[in-house]
């Protein structure tokens, strides 16, 4: 702890940790991406969950879970609303009964294509703020950093 109070001790103390940077970076690009996914009724977990099933037709709740960084049971509640808007269909796998396997439909292969416009327009925003040098190096810190705490 630092010897100074009240806001300007603390705003001293956090513009020393990266974790708030990160935090805050995370933050801004979540709300950037939950204002442009608003207009499909998706949420930002129901629209990485629809995108990863573009790319893994038959991924269990699970694997969607592993890749999309949420907890299995955030993961059950994402596809339960995904299910109830019919954006996805859900069936007992062919391997194990107590798996199912998740598919888009075509309303949401179709949501899905205008979302995915809006979302990567965010994320091509952030992009065009750093040259191409700076994104590999952006990327390479993140990814040393996230190893760093992952050890």
């Amino acid at each position: 702890m630092t010897k100074n109070s009240g806001i300007e001790g603390l705003e001293a103390e956090v513009s020393t940790r990266l974790g708030h940077f990160i935090k805050r970076a995370e933050q801004s690009l979540i709300t950037e991406k939950s204002a442009a996914l608003r207009e499909f009724g998706l949420t930002v977990p129901q629209y990485s969950a629809l995108l990863a099933l573009s790319y893994t037709p038959g991924a269990s709740g699970a694997q969607l879970a592993r890749v999309c960084v949420v907890t299995p049971q955030t993961m059950a509640t994402v596809l339960s609303n995904l299910a109830a808007k019919n954006l996805i269909e859900r069936q007992i796998s062919d391997v194990h009964q107590k798996v199912l396997t998740t598919r888009l439909t075509r309303t949401g292969r179709t949501l899905l294509k205008r979302a995915d416009a809006k979302a990567r327009a965010v994320e091509e925003r952030l992009s065009a703020e750093f040259s191409e040098d700076e994104r590999e190096l952006l990327r390479s810190l993140l990814e040393r950093s996230i190893k760093a705490l992952e050890s």
